[in-house]
């Protein structure tokens, strides 16, 4: 009973450090991290295509600040005809627009209350409206 016992418990012991490959057995295997998917082969529509010039650069890339700037500020886009009509109708803007009305001494008046109350005032008629006078 006490062999049977011992010996379950080395075989046990003995298959828990093959497990944990305490016991060196070689053997190959794929190593399942370097194992990557093949992309299929795809021929291009286009068999007129020419090489580029060895050193040049890619027509798709720039420098990386102008790829700043069109990621922020985007580059040209399509426009409607209403849209173009404003434009042209707007006129030209100031190039240091944005830094002119950022400026401290530029001078804006708060309309306070009043407006908002204006922009916000349910849609109507004007027949149904109150004056209000404080006193």
């Amino acid at each position: 009973m006490r062999n049977s016992i011992r010996t379950a418990i080395i075989v046990a012991a003995a298959l828990g450090a093959t497990a944990c490959g305490g016991l060196k057995i070689d053997r190959d295997r794929p190593d399942e991290f370097a194992v990557q998917r093949q992309a299929p082969l795809v021929i291009p529509p286009d068999f007129d295509l020419t090489p580029p010039d060895p050193g040049a650069p890619r027509p798709t890339e720039g420098t990386a600040a102008q790829q700043a700037l069109e990621t922020l500020f985007g580059g040209e886009s399509a426009r409607s005809a209403i849209e173009t009509s404003a434009l042209r109708r707007a006129g030209d803007a100031d190039v240091g627009i944005r830094t002119t009305v950022g400026d401290p001494q530029t001078y804006t008046v708060d309309k306070g209350d009043a407006t908002r109350t204006i922009i916000v005032a349910p849609e109507g008629d004007g027949q149904a409206a109150r004056v209000a006078i404080p006193s």
